[in-house]
């Protein structure tokens, strides 16, 4: 029986682990020891979700987390890499026909009444907020769109 629950509890050790990194605080863990060589003022910025130019790829993602887009940027003055955040939500369409619902069944000579069953219509939206652009592990760009 022991050996049945192992298995189980070694699979929901994993899972708490993997969705602790999607939280400040279970980034800030997975990177302890760059987070706490760092002095407390910065350490307060990142838990903020703010960067700063010089900032490191470790300091980005313990503020921010895995970025939706990773790319690959050459130019002239050599090559960077550039973390994309975007912001999801979904906007209101109305309502929308599924189908009728039985209201009172129909006896003998009457007829069934039927009520519309209507749902709510969303559509997934998505924009981009933030680009990191590093170049030698290194904050250089933080791009944010007008407002």
């Amino acid at each position: 029986m022991k050996t049945a629950r192992l298995p189980l509890t070694l699979l929901l050790a994993l899972m708490a682990l993997a969705a602790g990194c999607s939280t400040f605080q279970g980034r800030a863990t997975e990177k302890a020891v760059v987070f706490s060589a760092l002095d407390p003022a910065t350490q307060a910025r990142l838990k903020e979700g703010l960067l700063q130019i010089g900032d490191t790829m470790d300091m980005a993602y313990i503020a921010l987390g895995e970025p939706d887009e990773k790319r690959d940027q050459i130019s002239a003055a050599g090559g960077a890499v550039v973390w994309i955040y975007h912001r999801f939500w979904q906007d209101y369409q109305g309502e929308a026909l599924v189908g009728y619902r039985t209201i009172r069944a129909g006896g003998p000579g009457v007829a069934p009444l039927y009520a519309p069953v209507t749902e709510g219509v969303y559509q997934g939206r998505e924009e981009e907020y933030l680009r990191v652009t590093f170049k030698d592990g290194k904050v250089t760009v933080i791009e944010r769109p007008k407002a």
